[in-house]
């Protein structure tokens, strides 16, 4: 596994998310407010730091804010461990121990952390085993993508690759089938997303680049029934990770 730097995770729900799920964690750092006892979420979060014999620390909210890159802590800021990224193998691992065909997202250069955290929030929901993401010209796993995920980045497997052409490669190999999200390409509801399949989406405003479209085995297009032309990258992806869900029911 390759690691990040060290993450800030912010906000109340995804600090208990990586308590209640006994995620590694150096240091809790709470919003002291005037020398009053912490209440609410804030109580219940110290009092499961301190049953697990994690160092809490009460703080001015000045150095939560300096910390923070959401500008939205909720007056809680972990400190964690660097985060794993995974290899591709250990995403279709993930798969073979499940006992699935493989579901994975490959994500051709988004930017956006917030777009990245929302898509992981609906990886998880969707049962996909892994996201791949690029090393260049994408984002990583920051504290921003953390918060927006609701927990989720706790949950499913991301891995970072050199080269997503390559990558699309090794995924074809290991019986994938390769579908890329594409707005020319024919709709959804034509297609048969069953079995093992990577879904591939571009960058925000870009799209997928013409050598990574050109090296999957189909396209896919999400009807678009109004004046607007596309959908934001995170809303596509949940509509296309759940018409994946659906054929897998179905085939059920």
């Amino acid at each position: 596994m390759e690691t990040t730097e060290n993450l800030v995770l912010e906000g109340r729900k995804a600090v208990l998310e990586a308590l209640n799920h006994e995620k590694p964690i150096d240091r809790i750092l709470l919003r002291r407010d005037g020398g009053k006892p912490v209440e609410g979420t804030l109580r219940m979060i110290a009092a499961k730091a301190r049953e697990r014999r994690l160092v809490v620390q009460e703080v001015e909210r000045v150095k939560l804010d300096a910390l923070s890159e959401t500008g939205h802590h909720q007056g809680v800021i972990a400190l964690c461990p660097a985060v794993p990224y995974f290899s591709v193998q250990e995403i279709l691992d993930i798969a073979k121990e499940r006992g699935e065909p493989p579901f994975v997202i490959v994500l051709d250069g988004v930017t956006d952390p917030h777009n990245l955290g929302a898509i992981l929030r609906s990886a998880d929901a969707g049962g996909v085993h892994g996201v791949i993401i690029p090393k260049r010209r994408a984002v990583g796993l920051t504290g921003t993508v953390a918060k927006t995920s609701a927990g989720a980045l706790s949950h499913v497997a991301v891995a970072r690759v050199g080269n997503i052409t390559r990558t699309l490669d090794e995924l074809k190999e290991a019986g994938l089938w390769i579908a890329c999200a594409d707005m020319e390409g024919p709709s959804l509801f034509e297609s048969d997303l069953g079995g093992a399949v990577a879904l591939v989406l571009g960058a925000e405003g870009e799209g997928v680049s013409r050598l990574v479209a050109e090296n999957s085995d189909f396209r896919v297009s999400i009807p678009m029934l109004g004046k607007i032309g596309s959908l934001n990258v995170s809303v596509a992806a949940g509509v296309l990770i759940y018409e994946v869900v659906r054929a897998r029911m179905k085939a059920k």
